[in-house]
């Protein structure tokens, strides 16, 4: 009948897979993943399963996002961002298990809730601007921040997800080129295609705040080159009662956030900076970060936060549950010939099993600066892709995987 249940037949010592879990719902889909509940059936902690075919992964062109999305997760850990918990693959799919947010993502909450209160975007812009300066710190920048990747966890604080288009800087790198990420919410450098760093993720929270409180984005446009074009040259400006809905600190805090100067971009040079911004006022930022502030709103226990089509969808287009199908090895000595079976032999060479339950923290300098109360363990000041990580990693990757 397929996977066994049993947990008697179940090696939990041995290398993770996906009888190690009971799966529950289904809570989300993306362009080449999909998204469902688990319960790891020996511990009865629940995560979400990122998951995705091989097959897809090849024919839509995804192996570099996925294989940039495991590697760089697997170094990571803080408590605002959605952290790998565990990675394996079958003969057939990836999987990522990945911390569980049971409140939904801010997309979710502004489409059934409607624009925010002051308050709230403010306690999770202050979270999120944490997440982004912890990956600052370590030379990274997300390039993908919007409603839809800020996931909140049952007591409704935020966290950043989904890192497939994360990109790392070095000194060999100091600027990127390519434009990546959500054309709303992409920033004047990257669609002037001037080169730009870190400075996009804070143009991405600043669009993301925007939408948050007023219900709509910042600028507009039907095509891409119209949205291109508003982005770059139409000033930014606020609703006619903008001032019945925020404070002046907030309108503030929001167009420094939109300057379309990076080097004028509120958050970009100094975080310190930021945090000691008027609107931020009366905000205890070690418990932010720390996750013992109280949030403003506390999502419904009772109320399942994902869009409930998923399931439906599920249902109706007859699309299974994953089912385990242990890894083949292949008995030949022979390359790989076609194009296709070159792809595959990368993921599956380089979409490596993590547990996070087995890692060895190496704990070395540099610490990270005095301001942030959070235990960092850093393993190494810089890396030949530009990363700066918190766990262990096997650096063996083929340069053409390699973020853009």
């Amino acid at each position: 009948m397929g996977a066994v249940c049993c947990k008697g037949d179940i090696d939990f010592d041995s290398q993770v897979y996906l009888d190690h879990f009971y799966q529950l719902r289904a809570v989300g889909r993306g362009s080449f993943f999909k998204v469902r509940i688990v319960r790891h059936k020996r511990t009865g902690r629940e995560y979400a399963l990122k998951y995705t075919s091989k097959d897809r992964c090849i024919q839509r062109k995804c192996v570099g996002p996925i294989l940039c999305e495991r590697r760089l997760l697997e170094r990571l850990e803080y408590p605002l961002i959605v952290n790998l918990r565990y990675a394996f693959q079958d003969d057939e799919t990836l999987y990522m298990v990945l911390d569980l947010m049971l409140g939904g993502d801010l997309r979710h909450l502004l489409d059934t809730s409607g624009p925010l209160k002051e308050l709230q975007v403010r306690f999770y812009v202050a979270q999120i601007a944490l997440a982004l300066h912890y990956l600052h710190l370590r030379r990274i920048a997300h390039r993908d921040i919007k409603p839809e990747n800020i996931l909140l966890d049952a007591r409704g604080h935020a966290h950043v997800s989904d890192f497939n288009v994360a990109v790392g800087f070095s000194q060999q790198k100091p600027l990127r080129f390519t434009t990546a990420g959500t054309m709303a919410y992409m920033s004047p450098e990257m669609l002037g295609k001037q080169g730009y760093n870190y400075s996009v993720d804070w143009w991405s929270l600043g669009v993301t705040a925007y939408e948050l409180l007023f219900g709509k984005r910042p600028f507009k446009g039907k095509t891409n080159d119209q949205m291109a074009e508003s982005v770059l040259h139409t000033p930014l400006e606020f609703p006619a009662n903008v001032y019945q809905i925020v404070s002046a600190d907030c309108v503030n805090m929001i167009s420094g956030l939109l300057e379309k100067s990076p080097n004028n971009r509120l958050g970009f040079k100094s975080f310190e900076k930021f945090k000691l911004h008027p609107w931020f006022a009366g905000l205890d930022w070690d418990a932010l970060e720390s996750k013992q502030a109280v949030p403003p709103y506390i999502p419904n226990d009772k109320t399942f936060h994902f869009d409930a089509v998923h399931e439906i969808e599920e249902m109706l287009l007859d699309d299974p549950q994953p089912r385990s199908r242990r890894l083949r090895t292949s008995q030949s000595d022979h390359p790989p010939v076609t194009e296709y079976a070159q792809w595959r032999q990368i993921v599956e060479d380089h979409f490596l099993p993590y547990d996070y339950t087995k890692q060895d923290m190496v704990f070395s300098p540099p610490p990270p600066p005095a301001t942030s109360s959070y235990n960092y363990t850093v393993i190494k000041a810089d890396d030949d892709d530009g990363f700066i990580y918190d766990r262990p990693h096997n650096k063996k990757m083929l340069s053409s995987t390699s973020a853009a």
